[in-house]
Parts: structure tokens; C-alpha cells; sequence
């Protein structure tokens, strides 16, 4: 009955618009005062708790280092070094946009970022290329989704912090699943380019142009490089990854590439700051909701009623991933990682899913909420951009989205592609 109501009154605010922070806030509220299962000041300090967390500043950082790197001009260079890749051959430009979208993905970690740097730059080459602009558009919005996997992602950062998992572990684990994210999503491409007659160019890049664009966009793709074999070498923590980010990104943007100004930086940061705001106004309440859950007895009672309907870890497995497909299209990234991965783990770790493995299935899942109406912030992004309703991009971006759950299906149940890499080079 708790439960019930803490939920019923969180959806009812949630319906009428008020952020999903504040309506778990309210429904914990009404709980404490209607029943003896919990108490405010219980509240207010897990609500403290949840964001007295050292892990938790990467997410902000992670956010301002994208924003600085897309305004120094490193998501430009990385266009132009996958364009010499493969611009030319049919389908051409669109492996320029889901290879774009991955290495910038790699720099942002944020998957609207993603489609708003990328998109930019390809939707109005493609078009003058005689692509069909719905395509582009829809392509641009999937592709982008890969912001959110390949590390440093910050939905597992986020994740890291709900469930006390390594985020290094996290990043690492993420690489592959990208990959083979990309190699779908390439060959698709291929196959509806050639049907649609979407040829290229037909310039051919010589080696020596290829070098070329891969130097000059070398400070961009080593980034990642810096990150990664920071923290694995002991260099430093995720967090502090974060911040050699943000100081990366500023000396390349101003005194290498020259296209950063301190006009822009304060642009950067006025724009950046209500965002984290909004993030931490869903953590800490979303961390409090955790605990009172627990003390009702939630996940238990998901675990009971999991296995009353069968103990077939394969369909288990299936029903957690409608779950959350389902979540992602009605709720964000962030609030749905922060609310549900506690439980999940708590639900699905006695039953042998190593924590890893359900983080980057759980963030493939939710990445195709980017995509999904109504939530959707891939689209909205791209509709934006473009001007074309939503249903448009949708009906023209259909086959990739098929594209993702086939990758999701792969990498829940072959987990030696996330956690499997991490125990393998431990």
C-alpha cells in the first residue's frame, strides 16, 4: 500500500509537469507523514548523502569538457578525418556520421551533444549530396545515441555512482558493445544507401589525404586515449579524468586550434549550469527513493513476483529489457539510471548478472529511449535542427532503431562483451 501510494502520488505530479525530482520528493514526503515507515529527517539526509559523493562531480565535468571541445572546433576535425575515411563510396557520408558520432561520443559522453555537434556539420552536407534530408536527420539522431556507451559516458558515471560500481570498469566494459553498436548501425547504412541510391561522392581520399585529416584531428582522437589510459594506468580517478578534460579541451581550444574565446567559455558555462542543476535536483531525491524503497521491501518483492512467473534467467533477462525499453521512452537517461538501477541490481545480482554486465545493458537500453517518442531528446534535437517533425525522422530512421535492439539483444546475453573484457584484462 506504501509503495503504491508513494508511486501513485509521483505520477500524478509527473503527469501535470512537475520535474520528476520533486515528485519523488513529494511522494516520499506524503509517505513519512501518512505512515510509520520513514521519517523526513531520513529523507533529508539521504537526499545529502546521495550527492556527497566524489564520483558524482564527473558527471558535470564530463558535460562542461564536451561543450568546450564541440566550441574549439575538435568535432569539426573529426567530421572532416571521417569523411577522408569513407566519404566518398556509396552510403558514404552516412559512415562519416555513425564514425563521427563515435568518436565524438568519445569526447562528450553525452548523446544530444552528440547529435547537436555531428548533425550540425553532416545534416547540410548530405543534403547537398542528395541524401534525403528525413534520412539524415534520423540518421544523425541514432548515431548520436552511441554518446551515451562509448566511454566516458556519462550515464555510467551515473551508474557508477547508484550502484557503487567502478566507473573505470564501466568505461572499459563500454568499448566493445560501442563497437559492434557502430558496425551494426554501418552495415545498415550500406544496405539502405544502396537501395536508396545514395552514392557519395565518388572522390576517392588517397592515403596521404587520409593521414593528413587524421593528423590534423590528432588532439581530438587523443583524448579518449588520455582518459582510458589515465585511469587504467593509475594516473588518475574518473573524477579527476574529468577535470584533465576540461583543461585539455581549453589548452587545445585556445592555444592549438585557436578557436576558443573566453566569450565563449562564459557562454559555455552559463549554459551548462542550469543542466547540472536540473541533474542534481533528480540525484538527490532519486538517492533518498532508493533508500525508502528498500526499506519497503521493493526489490524483494520484484525478485518474488520475477520468479513466481518463471526461474528462466534468459526470460527474466527479456522482461528487464522491455522494462526498460519502456521506461526510456517515458523518462531520462539520468532519472531512470538513478531510480531503478539500484533495484534492478539489488533484484538481478543474487541471480548471477555481475553488476557490469547489467550497467551496459541497462544503458543500451535506455539509449534507445533517445529515440523513442515521447521522451525522445535525440529527435527533439535533430526536429530542431531540421525543421521536420519528429514522425518524419522516425519513419526514416526505423531501420537503425531495429539496428539497436539487435545489439542490445547481443549484448545481454553474450556478457563477456562488457564484463567479460574487464575480468579478462584484471
Amino acid at each position: 500500500m506504501e509503495t503504491l501510494i508513494l508511486v501513485g502520488i509521483a505520477v500524478f505530479f509527473l503527469i501535470i509537469g512537475v520535474p520528476i525530482g520533486i515528485c519523488f520528493a513529494i511522494g516520499m514526503i506524503s509517505v513519512a507523514f501518512l505512515f510509520d515507515v520513514t521519517t523526513l529527517k531520513f529523507i533529508a539526509q539521504t537526499m545529502y548523502s546521495g550527492l556527497d559523493t566524489l564520483p558524482l562531480l564527473a558527471v558535470p565535468c564530463f558535460i562542461l569538457a564536451g561543450a568546450i571541445m564541440e566550441a574549439g572546433g575538435l568535432s569539426r576535425r573529426l567530421v572532416a578525418a571521417a569523411n577522408k575515411i569513407s566519404g566518398g563510396s556509396t552510403g558514404g557520408l552516412g559512415s562519416v556520421v555513425i564514425l563521427a558520432c563515435l568518436f565524438f561520443g568519445a569526447i562528450s559522453g553525452s548523446a544530444p551533444a552528440t547529435v547537436a555537434a555531428i548533425g550540425g556539420i553532416m545534416i547540410p552536407h548530405m543534403t547537398k549530396a542528395g541524401y534525403d534530408r528525413s534520412y539524415s536527420a534520423g540518421l544523425v539522431a541514432v548515431s548520436g545515441s552511441l554518446g551515451v556507451i562509448v566511454p566516458p559516458s556519462i550515464p555510467l558515471v551515473v551508474y557508477g555512482c547508484a550502484t557503487n560500481t567502478s566507473i573505470g570498469d564501466l568505461f572499459l566494459a563500454g568499448v566493445i558493445p560501442a563497437l559492434v553498436e557502430a558496425g551494426v548501425l554501418l552495415i545498415i547504412s550500406r544496405i539502405v544507401s544502396a537501395k536508396k541510391g545514395f552514392t557519395g561522392t565518388g572522390e576517392k581520399s588517397s592515403p596521404k589525404e587520409i593521414l593528413n585529416a587524421l593528423w590534423d584531428a590528432k588532439w581530438a582522437l587523443l583524448m579518449p586515449v588520455i582518459i582510458l589510459g589515465g585511469i587504467y594506468g593509475g594516473i588518475f580517478t574518473p573524477t579527476e579524468a574529468a577535470v584533465v578534460a576540461i583543461i585539455y579541451g581549453l589548452v587545445i581550444g585556445m592555444f592549438v586550434y585557436k578557436e576558443l574565446t573566453w566569450k565563449a567559455i562564459i557562454d559555455i558555462f552559463n549554459k551548462n549550469a542550469s543542466f547540472v542543476g536540473g541533474i542534481m535536483l533528480t540525484f538527490a531525491p532519486a538517492a533518498a527513493l532508493g533508500g525508502v524503497l528498500a526499506m519497503l521491501g521493493v526489490p524483494g518483492m520484484i525478485s518474488h513476483m520475477l520468479l513466481s512467473i518463471t526461474d528462466n534467467l534468459i526470460l527474466i533477462l527479456l522482461m528487464i529489457n522491455v522494462f526498460l525499453l519502456i521506461a526510456g521512452m517515458i523518462l531520462d537517461t539520468m532519472s531512470a539510471i538513478i531510480i531503478f538501477a539500484p533495484i534492478l541490481l539489488a533484484v538481478l545480482q543474487p541471480m548471477g548478472i555481475d553488476p557490469i554486465h547489467l550497467g551496459i545493458m541497462m544503458t543500451v537500453n535506455l539509449e534507445v529511449g533517445f529515440i523513442t517518442p515521447p521522451v525522445a531528446l535525440n529527435l527533439f534535437v535533430a526536429s530542431g535542427m531540421t525543421g521536420i517533425p519528429m514522425d518524419k525522422i522516425v519513419a526514416k530512421a526505423w531501420p537503425f532503431i531495429i539496428g539497436l535492439l539487435i545489439t542490445l539483444l547481443i549484448i545481454t546475453f553474450v556478457p563477456g562483451l562488457s564484463s567479460g573484457v574487464v575480468a579478462f584484462l584484471k
